[in-house]
Order: structure tokens, then C-alpha cells, then sequence
């Protein structure tokens, strides 16, 4: 079980992971422990999740969610396999909770009648300096 908040907890099934070598440097351990670590969540099938949740959890995640809808977080910044796990989890926990708050609605404003009659006087300006540029012609 890995628990987002009080109410919301993700069931073993539905979190995969598996264990991979590490890309870069790490001496002769590096060819021999599998310390990267791939954490696959079946978010589109999680009975846990609210769908309005779901569709801003795609959104967060980008290019991690698959095409079977899963997200999946890679992880090699330590050199523990362990350690690895946790921050996997912690970052999967992060994005889900981040999921869970709704955007504010947008309330449209009308714009204040000072802005307005600035932006009629800036458009009379500017289209008086257009209109002095025409052919100058003698005054005779």
C-alpha cells in the first residue's frame, strides 16, 4: 500500500516496478548491480482515483504516461537500490498530489474605464502619427 493522503491509498497491484543497470558512471559496480529503478502506475485502471484526477494527472505527466495509460517514473539518482525506491515512490505520491487540487475557475472582469479611455486616447495618438505621413504637399 502507498498512501497519497488520508483518504486515497494505491493497492500493491497496481504498482509495478523493476530494476535496471544504471546508465553513467559508477566504476566496476555499475555493470554488475541493477540500482535504476522503473516504477509503472496502472493509473487509468486505479479504482482509487477520481476521473477528473486521472485527466489532470495525464496532463502533469507528460511524456511519463503511456499509451495503455500508465505512468511510468524512472529513477538512478543514488547509487542504492533502496533509496532509489523510496524517491520513485515519493515522486509518484508528489504527482498524484498535485493531481488532487482542482484549478481555481477564472472569474472575467470587464476592464476599469480609466484602461479603456487610456487605450482609445493611445489609439487616437497613434493614429494621428500615421496619418502625418503621408505626401507633403506645397501650400501655395
Amino acid at each position: 500500500m502507498l498512501w497519497i493522503n488520508d483518504q486515497i491509498a494505491l493497492a500493491d497491484w497496481e504498482l509495478t516496478e523493476s530494476f535496471v543497470r544504471s546508465s553513467g558512471p559508477g566504476g566496476q559496480n555499475v555493470n554488475k548491480v541493477s540500482t535504476a529503478v522503473e516504477l509503472r502506475f496502472e493509473a487509468e485502471r486505479s479504482p482509487h482515483l477520481p476521473a477528473p484526477v486521472k485527466v489532470r494527472l495525464k496532463r502533469l505527466a507528460g511524456r511519463k504516461w503511456t499509451l495503455e495509460g500508465a505512468l511510468v517514473i524512472q529513477v538512478e539518482d543514488t547509487r542504492s537500490q533502496a533509496r532509489n525506491r523510496e524517491i520513485a515512490r515519493e515522486r509518484l505520491a508528489e504527482m498524484i498530489r498535485a493531481a488532487l487540487v482542482a484549478p481555481k475557475r477564472r472569474i472575467a472582469t470587464k476592464p476599469t474605464l480609466g484602461s479603456q479611455r487610456r487605450r482609445i486616447a493611445a489609439k487616437t495618438a497613434r493614429g494621428e502619427v500615421k496619418s502625418l505621413r503621408g505626401r507633403v504637399e506645397d501650400e501655395e
